[in-house]
């Protein structure tokens, strides 16, 4: 696909992130009506309505390429697919329906193992992010769009990482030792990936969880804004696995993080 091909797909999606996000905040103000999946997680028929709208749209777009949702996944289908999208309709459902502000609406689309299309709205926040190529991220706020690469917002001398948990394993408090971490904050979804990408936050480390839609969409928008995602031991961090499964993870905003 050509960038202006991959643009054109890009932007007609932001309209129905808007919407998706709009109706998100409706329908936990009306009453969410919640139910428990096979694998004990929730989900509510907010996740459901914004997977509808996200996915019809998509289908509308690009009719020949395979969606790959959380909420429809058929899971004893092993991917083999080279392009395909990955939906995840809200990241972080447990934060949606516990009425706290950070969890996201997500979208990518998966060439070739790279995530290079994805948008990411975090409809409380007012925030909406997206990318269609390397050199190409960008942040919705208040009316405007404007381009962000990475670029340091903390202080120089302070490396703040985030994290899922409230108390990280050994193996990623380690980690974060070798890069001179001065504070940890704990964040939710795959909001994670965008305030790296605009270079709010400056790391993450995380072992081996959740599935490929949690992260494809943020990845590629930190990816593409410049920053740096390999595994924790150093090796490509690719797409379109049978099984879904994320290996370990480690984000970085830049090589040298002061800078």
């Amino acid at each position: 696909m050509k960038i202006e091909e991959l643009k054109s797909i890009c932007e007609k999606l932001l309209v129905t992130f808007e919407i998706a996000g709009k109706e998100a905040i409706d329908l936990y103000d009306k009453g969410l009506k919640i139910k428990i999946k096979e694998d004990n997680s929730p989900v509510s028929n907010g996740d459901l309505r914004v997977n509808e709208l996200i996915t019809n749209k998509i289908k509308e777009l690009t009719p020949n390429i395979p969606i790959v949702s959380e909420e429809t996944v058929n899971l004893n289908i092993k991917n083999k697919a080279k392009i395909f999208w990955l939906i995840d309709p809200i990241d972080g459902t447990k934060e949606y329906i516990a009425g706290k502000d950070e969890y996201t609406l997500n979208a990518a689309l998966v060439i070739n193992k790279v995530p290079i299309l994805g948008l990411v709205g975090v409809p409380k926040k007012k925030r909406l992010f997206y990318t269609y190529s390397p050199g190409e991220s960008y942040l919705i706020e208040k009316g405007e769009t404007k381009k962000i690469n990475c670029a340091k917002q903390q202080p120089k001398g302070k490396i703040v990482a985030l994290t899922s948990v409230i108390k990280p394993p050994d193996i990623i408090l380690n980690k974060l030792k070798e890069f001179k971490v001065s504070s940890i904050v704990k964040m939710a979804s795959s909001y994670k990936f965008c305030v790296i990408a605009s270079g709010e936050y400056d790391i993450y480390a995380a072992r081996e969880r959740a599935n490929e839609w949690d992260y494809a969409a943020g990845h590629a928008v930190a990816q593409n804004a410049g920053a740096i995602i390999k595994t924790l031991d150093e090796k490509p961090f690719l797409y379109g696995k049978e099984d879904y499964k994320n290996p370990s993870l480690l984000i970085k905003r830049s090589e040298n993080l002061n800078d």
